[in-house]
C-alpha cells in the first residue's frame, strides 16, 4: 500500500476527495502544449480565455460545461481527394479542459480570426451563515444517519 501525500490530507479538508480527483486530471492534461492559450482578466469581474485554433471552423469546435469544468475540443475533417506534395500543417484533434469555480459562469464564445474567445464572469459568492442547533441528548448513532441493520 502506497501513501500519497496531498494538500487535503489534512483532517481539517472535509469532502475535497472529488476535488482532488479534478485536481489529478487537470494536472495530467495541463502537460499538453496544445493548442496554445491565454487567460486574461476583463474588468473586475470578467475572465476571457482564447485558444489559437487556427484552421478550425466553428462546425469542427465544441464546447461544453460538466460539473464545473469547462472542455473545449476541436476535430477537423479530413478532406477527400486532395493530394499533398508535402503536409506540414497537421489536422489534428485535441481536447482543453480548465476546471471553474463555483461562482464561474460562462458567458458566450465567439470564433474570430483564428482565435476562439471564452467569455466568463465572476459572481460574488453570497456569504451564508447558518446556525446549528445543538440537542441536549446523547446519540450513539450520528444525528441525521439511520443504521439499516
Amino acid at each position: 500500500m502506497t501513501t500519497r501525500l496531498s494538500v487535503f490530507d489534512s483532517p481539517l479538508f472535509l469532502g475535497f476527495d472529488q476535488f482532488e480527483k479534478t485536481v489529478d486530471r487537470m494536472r495530467k492534461t495541463a502537460a499538453e502544449g496544445y493548442p496554445p492559450y491565454n487567460i486574461e482578466q476583463v474588468g473586475d469581474h470578467g475572465l476571457r480565455i482564447t485558444l489559437a485554433v487556427a484552421g478550425f471552423s466553428m462546425d469542427e469546435l465544441d464546447i461544453e460545461i460538466e460539473k464545473n469544468q469547462l472542455n473545449i475540443r476541436g476535430r477537423q475533417k479530413e478532406e477527400e481527394g486532395r493530394v499533398f506534395l508535402h503536409r506540414g500543417i497537421a489536422a489534428r484533434q485535441f481536447q482543453r479542459s480548465f476546471v471553474l469555480a463555483e461562482e464561474i459562469e460562462v458567458l458566450g464564445a465567439t470564433l474570430d480570426n483564428g482565435l476562439l474567445h471564452i467569455d466568463m464572469k465572476r459572481h460574488e459568492p453570497e456569504s451564508i451563515v447558518r446556525k446549528i442547533q445543538i440537542s441536549g441528548k446523547s446519540h450513539q448513532e450520528p444525528v441525521g444517519i439511520e443504521n439499516k441493520e
